[in-house]
């Protein structure tokens, strides 16, 4: 009678190879399988979370890793414990003279976005849609470097559209940040996810010091 049955319905049809080949991707502790995953979600992360995000965001940088230590204030590492209140304050009481020599006063500066910087690690994110530059925005531009600058503006000039920016922990601007041109703006940050960029920096710290 079973071998009836067996030969009336026909034998029990075996999982697709798509659906194996996802069991094993999900359930093998395999080291094959972990190199897969990784690659998988490299390429998901870079061929469509990527595009999809410059899309929403109008930048083709939408997220940016700080690689310096350039827009640090003291205490912004523990700025949760002394309160951001008082990292603005310990900051300007350092650097504030370099901004009040230029007319930019302490009452200015505590309307900036971003007035407690950030630090390195840290991912910014990128808005590109909203191009006219203000004093104190926090800008990413390109300045034929290796990388971007991601720095704070500190000049304006309306008649040419001619920008300035500087690090908040920089004793002095660069040359590269005095002229640099609307369109060299990639966007503005409007946010910032803390030291999760370490996740990638940590590599490219170590490449750079074998490199050396």
């Amino acid at each position: 009678m079973e071998e009836k049955i067996m030969q009336e319905t026909g034998e029990i049809k075996k999982p697709g190879k798509i659906k194996k080949f996802w069991r094993w991707l999900w359930h093998s502790d395999s080291i094959l399988s972990w190199i897969v995953s990784l690659a998988l979600a490299f390429i998901v992360v870079k061929f469509m979370f990527f595009p999809l995000l410059s899309f929403a965001l109008a930048t083709p940088l939408p997220l940016v890793v700080v690689e310096s230590s350039s827009m640090e204030h003291p205490g912004s590492f523990v700025g949760n414990v002394i309160g951001s209140e008082n990292n603005f304050q310990l900051w300007w009481s350092e650097k504030g003279d370099w901004y009040e020599n230029r007319d930019l006063t302490k009452e200015e500066a505590e309307s900036w976005p971003l007035k407690t910087g950030f630090d390195k690690g840290d991912i910014m994110i990128i808005y590109g849609r909203d191009k006219i530059p203000e004093i104190g925005d926090v800008i990413v531009f390109n300045a034929n470097t290796q990388h971007p600058i991601i720095h704070r503006i500190i000049s304006v000039d309306e008649s040419t559209g001619i920008i300035e920016t500087k690090g908040d922990n920089n004793a002095a601007q660069l040359s590269v940040e005095q002229g640099i041109p609307e369109d060299a703006i990639v966007g503005k940050a409007v946010a910032r996810i803390p030291k999760l960029g370490w996740l990638k920096l940590v590599f490219v710290e170590i490449g750079n010091a074998f490199s050396r």
